[in-house]
């Protein structure tokens, strides 16, 4: 990459590409990029002097960034085959890259931690990131999600020294087969992504492959018994090492839970507590403001992490309890503090009916006997088609659930795939069709303890209405 002097991203506005962009920003690379929508992260990168327009048109794009070769370009899978300025580029004789292809790039000559996984990725990265900020290493970190501790969605470190990386690494497109980590972290295999995959054995084939690409040598923490036969087939052929770790002795004491596990769990004033007892230590007096089981597995995983690379476990503790979370990731949008109204508001990206099981069986834990409604917006027509019994199931979890019209993403419609699908499939008595408006409009009048929003795709738009609603 260092023959080039620009770096033109198609899908600028990604979570993910995003991140790449403040990264070659920060290096000294003229930076600039089309994304179909503005949103508060092309403002970001906007007030940081990258070039962004909305508008699939070449004739927008600054002369600069139109020199073969001088410019690299880095796309989304999400940016369609057909795009105007891809085929251009295509055409045109440019150098064009996958942004996984461009991670794995950045990061093979760096100490790199990457964690894998159907659910929980964000989180984990983001805690791990924290911990090694906390204990002062030289860090670097490729985050899907604003951190909440920084208000971005990537550290910066100083390249000049050695540093840490730390990357999400998405099983989506495989992209994650790109990276060669020292340190992988494995905490969910759950079908997923079945209009690239086609079923389930082809994604835990996938997360075998990934297994596949750590270093020798290295590490991998995976929940216990996602991938049974990991430990043995790699074990030898790698030469890495593997570490298990898991919550089942919170369901039973006497079964063996693997070599990171959670002991003396309770909740105290809305916070998950409990200790680690990970291989050399034990870990007292976590107090995680993040709750939520699969959050507490996501902190074991973290943990792990930042015991294998040197961090004691008073600092792995005191990054734990300093956490306060990502965007979008069990967040508190109205506490019963900010209002005189007896109402808990959580805003929650869940996507999945993994996912969203977690986080309505965490929410029923903190808040036993408490009326929760849950807003629930599917993302992708294909996902919808594909876990309507899962969604309908999970989603049953709640004493009443609204559910929005699908959102689309890269999407065209399929034909009878509409969130009615699901709502035909709940037992629930309490469940309803809402438009938008009509959801804004209940608000005023709701008869609820807890509500949620949940979802991957523009929920967080009426979220955010939601909440102004309810704070005035």
């Amino acid at each position: 990459m260092q023959k080039y002097n620009n770096i033109y991203f198609l899908g600028i506005g990604g979570i993910g590409m995003s991140a790449l962009a403040h990264f070659f920003a920060n290096t000294n690379y003229k930076v600039g990029g089309y994304d179909k929508t503005p949103s508060e992260i092309t403002a970001k990168l906007i007030k940081n002097d990258i070039f962004i327009h909305f508008e699939e048109d070449i004739n927008d794009i600054p002369k600069a960034f139109l020199d073969s070769q001088n410019t690299l370009i880095v796309y989304t899978p999400a940016i369609p085959k057909e795009h105007k300025e891809f085929v251009f580029f295509q055409e045109n004789g440019f150098t064009i890259y996958k942004r996984s292809q461009v991670l794995g790039m950045i990061t093979e000559n760096y100490f790199t931690i990457a964690v894998a996984g159907t659910h929980g990725k964000t989180t984990t990265s983001a805690m791990i990131a924290h911990l090694l900020t906390h204990a002062q290493k030289n860090v670097m970190a490729f985050v899907g999600g604003i951190m909440n501790n920084y208000n971005t969605n990537i550290l910066l470190a100083d390249t000049t020294k050695p540093m840490i990386v730390v990357v999400e690494a998405d099983e989506y497109d495989r992209s994650f087969l790109t990276l060669s980590p020292d340190i992988a972290i494995v905490n969910s295999v759950d079908a997923d992504h079945l209009d690239i995959y086609g079923d389930k054995n082809a994604v835990t084939q996938s997360f075998e492959d990934f297994i596949g690409k750590i270093k020798e040598k290295g590490i991998l923490f995976i929940k216990k018994d996602i991938l049974p036969n990991i430990k043995y087939e790699y074990k030898g052929k790698n030469k890495i090492i593997v570490k298990d770790f898991s919550l089942e002795n919170i369901v039973d004491a006497n079964c063996y839970a693997g070599n990171f596990i959670v002991q003396d769990f309770h909740i105290k004033e809305g916070k998950f507590c409990f200790d680690i007892k990970t291989p050399i230590q034990k870990i007292s007096g976590v107090e995680m403001r993040m709750a939520g089981f699969h959050n507490m597995l996501n902190a074991l995983a973290a943990c792990a992490a930042a015991e294998a690379v040197g961090i004691s476990g008073e600092v792995i503790r005191n990054g734990l309890n300093t956490f306060t979370g990502v965007h979008r990731r069990f967040e508190y949008l109205v506490n019963q503090e900010d209002t005189n109204k007896n109402i808990i508001f959580i805003d929650d990206y869940a996507h999945h009916p993994e996912e969203i099981k977690a986080l309505l069986t965490s929410v029923r834990a903190l808040y036993p006997n408490k009326k929760i409604t849950a807003i629930f917006q599917p993302h992708l027509y294909s996902r919808t088609r594909d876990f309507v019994d899962g969604f309908a199931e999970s989603l049953d979890l709640a004493d009443e659930v609204w559910l929005t019209d699908i959102y689309p993403a890269r999407e065209l419609p399929i034909e009878g795939v509409t969130s009615n699908i699901i709502l035909e499939k709940m037992c629930l008595k309490n469940k309803f069709l809402y438009t938008t408006e009509q959801i804004l409009e209940k608000i005023s009048n709701l008869d609820t303890n807890i509500l949620l929003t949940v979802g991957a795709g523009d929920i967080e738009l009426l979220a955010k209405d939601i909440q102004k609603k309810i704070r005035n």
